[in-house]
């Protein structure tokens, strides 16, 4: 995903020169085509997270589109605060990149996951959250972004993520993309666990099991109107996200059905409440706590039972 994203995020620069992005000392084996093309569209803010959002900040008070880089959690949860008071409360056109979202950085340990950001993001009033599958959702999310004014967290996955889409599709902030229809139960899915719910899918097909499919890349704003009619017509939804169960799509699914008075039964597939502390390979990390095909596929089947 990204390299979809400095790819497209590349093409965007050569038309619109207000784009700046900025990198908190990563990416390097991808960035070098954007930096050494817009010398003066570009900066490497060093290993310091704040300081690289407070830049953004002021260079988007004068009018850029600028988009800050960084792995999983630090852009974010380590600049909160200039997050939260530079560019949340100022409403500037600051779009907030995390590359290695969930447990992509598994080997390096608690440190390095972003299994919160979600709940941390969509908590802040004005800011749009968005978790692309694969790489076509991502670099049309990538476009979304300079589009759409004020601030945005684009969470990324990190490099090798299969296509799950066949070709162009019809990405728009805030609204979920159907990958496949069923009237049995709806998988709903964010970020990179779109190719497990789409293997998931897949296989309860095979077993007559007509499951729907949501690809629901923006968690703020969600789609409410796709969860309504998925709870109404299926009955049963189960949501799959690289995330504690805490706060994130999970939570913004139960929060939707609640609000809109609709009793329908919703299971997760995602992290515990609680601190990871084994140490690996992302898929060994994901096996451990069934955020697998297999493990979508049996909390359908569960909730079918």
């Amino acid at each position: 995903m990204r390299t979809a994203f400095v790819k497209e995020l590349t093409r965007l620069a050569e038309e619109n020169d207000r784009i700046f992005f900025i990198t908190g000392d990563l990416g390097f084996g991808v960035i070098e085509d954007y930096a050494e093309r817009f010398p003066g569209q570009f900066l490497n803010a060093g290993v310091a997270e704040a300081n690289m959002t407070g830049l953004a900040a002021g260079l988007a008070s004068t009018g850029r589109i600028v988009f800050t880089y960084s792995i999983a959690n630090f852009p974010t949860i380590r600049a909160l605060e200039q997050v939260r008071n530079d560019v949340g409360y100022h409403g500037l056109n600051v779009k907030i990149v995390s590359v290695g979202g969930g447990l992509a950085y598994g080997s390096l340990g608690y440190s390095h996951h972003a299994v919160e950001d979600l709940a941390i993001m969509r908590a802040l009033p004005g800011m749009c959250v968005v978790a692309p599958g694969d790489p076509i959702e991502a670099a049309a999310a990538t476009r979304a972004a300079v589009e759409r004014p004020g601030p945005v967290y684009l969470r990324l996955g990190k490099a090798g993520e299969p296509a799950v889409h066949a070709g162009q599709i019809d990405f728009r902030i805030g609204r979920a993309i159907t990958m496949r229809e069923g009237d049995a139960a709806t998988i709903i899915s964010t970020g990179g666990m779109l190719h497990a719910a789409a293997a998931a899918a897949e296989r309860l097909h095979g077993e007559g099991i007509a499951v729907r499919h949501l690809s629901m890349h923006t968690i703020s704003p969600l789609d409410t109107a796709a969860i309504e009619a998925a709870a109404r017509e299926t009955d049963r939804i189960v949501t799959a996200e690289e995330h504690v169960v805490t706060g994130g799509l999970f939570g913004a699914v139960a929060e939707t059905l609640t609000r809109a008075g609709i009793a329908a039964r919703v299971e997760p597939v995602s992290l515990p409440a609680a601190i990871v502390r084994e140490v690996g390979s992302q898929d060994y990390l994901r096996s451990l706590y069934g955020l697998t095909p297999d493990g979508i596929a049996a909390a359908v089947r569960a909730l079918l039972a």
